[in-house]
């Protein structure tokens, strides 16, 4: 009896409605919280200086008021309402406009540390009168306090501070507004009071903190009531346009595929590849020692892109697009017409200027902005100036994820080192990579030629074969594989050379040959004039036989007319007529 009436006594809840959300307008954030900040409650966004914790709040309102036509109530407790302007107008946000269009309100509330008196009948009734008038003013559903630590900074009363802080946030849900309020980070937990991250329905943490010589704005959403969301920090970033937030997770590899292929820009290369060039949505490796011509080939694709209609996105880490472009026209590649008309983005940024997960946030908010359909990383080696190989393969990871699920053809170049083993340079970064070239130098007959060998291709049939790689003034060119008399490929000069050897050897056998024919001829003429003579001989001998033959029967004819003649001349037999009559 006593469990059924414990079980009497909880109630259920009902999970028939899922918990509703405001969204921020804030890129990446609204994703990592599943929808946004929960309506109606208080969010807590926590953080030492400079983290953003102002500028999180103000976009809130803002995107609110613009483009959710839900007003707002930004109540300052450290920053006068023109300075608030003043200061968001590098952001192009116009504050004064939307507070004459009664989308927002900014209040200033100045606290006067000497006016503050610890009593026991401290309150914040004052604020809340206040505040209430500003959201009925204007009809608002969101309200943000900054920061609140300045409506205690001068209490050591830990009692009415903690009374008061369950009393705001009480307060705000029961006016049903969706509030923001911050709160600078303490010495040993996420706050100075220890206690507002506990009476929040949602705590974001921001955090600003440097990695070696960089410094890296960092968010991470520490609880969320009733709702899912993520737990990892992540790095963001603020520019002209706000805050950016990328909260690539990973995607289970559930990305659909292309049999669509986009052509290299190089007629040869894509016959390596069946007549037809890489994948879409593919990744490709480029990979060599220095001067192989790696950003050549990554040039040639580009101009490709462009100029199919195609949005080509250049990242390069080594050179700016200014010489990008004019090393390029040395070998005929005109890459200013494709940039000019909008195809082709070159966007260039040193390596140690962010660490690797500012990296990927950069690469992502270019991509969203841009919306490329190639991407070029030119080269992705330089990150190893800034962190470990593990974790730039950690990043290729997710960065080659997020491509796939945009169907965006990526190509990356990558600096091998020189020596017998270079393939095993990039083996570690070739197992993410669908397509994988390969540019070497050969060193003979003192000179060093370029060659191309494919050394996989996920999913179709390519050539096997080492291709001589050459730079020419009308671009990238491909010659046929060569083996000299010993078994070994042969490029440059020594090819020139030794295809000069085979024409003259050649030329020497078809006069031989010519030779032997001649010779041939006049034993046929001469051959054939004894048979002829044979032929005479035979024929004269044959007309001898027939003229003899015809002697000697006439012989026995005029013999045999003799012998008759004779024996009537003797009547040798008029003595057997007798007897017989």
């Amino acid at each position: 009896m006593k469990n059924d009436n414990r079980n009497r006594l909880v109630p259920r809840l009902s999970t028939s409605h899922a918990l509703r959300k405001d969204r921020t307008g804030i890129q990446g954030l609204d994703e990592l919280t599943g929808g946004g900040l929960p309506h109606g409650r208080p969010t807590l966004v926590c953080g030492g200086a400079g983290c953003g914790k102002t500028l999180l709040g103000m976009e809130f309102i803002v995107n609110g008021a613009k483009d959710f036509d839900q007003p707002g109530v930004f109540v300052a407790f450290e920053e006068q309402s023109q300075e608030l302007a003043q200061n968001f107008s590098s952001l192009g946000l116009d504050l004064n406009a939307l507070v004459e269009k009664k989308k927002i309100l900014l209040d200033f509330v100045d606290i006067e540390r000497s006016e503050i008196t610890e009593a026991g009948d401290y309150d914040l009734d004052g604020l809340f009168i206040r505040l209430g008038y500003a959201i009925d003013s204007i009809h608002a559903t969101r309200v943000v306090l900054d920061s609140i630590d300045a409506l205690f900074a001068e209490l050591s009363n830990i009692a009415i501070l903690r009374s008061e802080l369950r009393r705001l946030f009480r307060w705000l849900k029961s006016k049903g507004v969706t509030a923001v309020v911050t709160a600078e980070r303490g010495d040993s937990g996420l706050t100075r009071y220890g206690l507002e991250e506990y009476v929040a329905d949602c705590v974001v943490q921001l955090d600003h903190r440097a990695n070696g010589q960089m410094f890296t704005r960092w968010l991470r959403v520490v609880k969320y009531r009733g709702s899912r969301h993520g737990t990892r920090e992540f790095p963001f970033l603020i520019d002209e346009k706000g805050i950016s937030l990328m909260p690539i997770t990973s995607t289970g590899l559930k990305y659909t595929v292309s049999s669509e292929r986009v052509s290299t820009g190089i007629p040869r290369l894509d016959a390596m590849m069946g007549g037809r060039g890489f994948y879409r949505g593919s990744s490709v490796l480029v990979s060599g020692t220095s001067g192989t011509g790696k950003t050549s080939l990554a040039a040639h694709f580009a101009r490709a892109a462009s100029a199919s209609g195609e949005r080509c996105l250049w990242l390069a880490h080594e050179e700016s697009p200014s010489q990008i472009d004019r090393n390029m026209r040395s070998i005929g590649i005109e890459l200013e017409p494709e940039i000019k008309k909008g195809m082709l983005r070159l966007h260039a940024v040193p390596p140690t200027i962010y660490d690797l997960e500012m990296h990927l946030l950069v690469i992502h908010k270019l991509v969203t902005e841009f919306d490329p359909r190639v991407v070029i990383i030119d080269p992705i080696s330089n990150l190893a100036l800034i962190s470990s190989e593990t974790e730039i393969k950690a990043m290729l990871i997710r960065l080659i994820d997020f491509f796939k699920m945009k169907q965006i053809t990526s190509l990356f170049t990558s600096l091998s080192m020189g020596g017998p083993l270079v393939e095993s340079n990039d083996a570690k970064l070739s197992s993410l990579m669908d397509t994988w070239l390969l540019l070497r130098v050969i060193e003979s007959g003192a000179e060093r030629n370029r060659v191309l060998q494919l050394l996989k291709s996920r999913g179709m049939d390519h050539s096997n074969q080492i291709r001589e790689f050459l730079l020419t003034d009308h671009g990238a060119e491909l010659r046929d594989v060569y083996l000299g008399p010993s078994g070994l490929l042969l490029t440059g000069s020594s090819l020139l050379v030794q295809k000069a050897h085979e024409k003259a050897r050649a030329v020497l056998r078809d006069q031989k040959a010519g030779t032997r024919e001649h010779a041939l001829e006049h034993k046929r003429q001469a051959l054939e004039a004894h048979i002829a003579a044979l032929r005479a001989e035979f024929e004269i001998e044959q007309l001898n036989a027939q003229r003899i033959a015809g002697q000697s029967e006439q012989r026995s004819t005029v013999l045999s007319g003799d012998r008759i003649q004779m024996a009537k001349q003797r009547r040798a037999d008029s003595g057997k007529a007798k007897k017989q009559r």
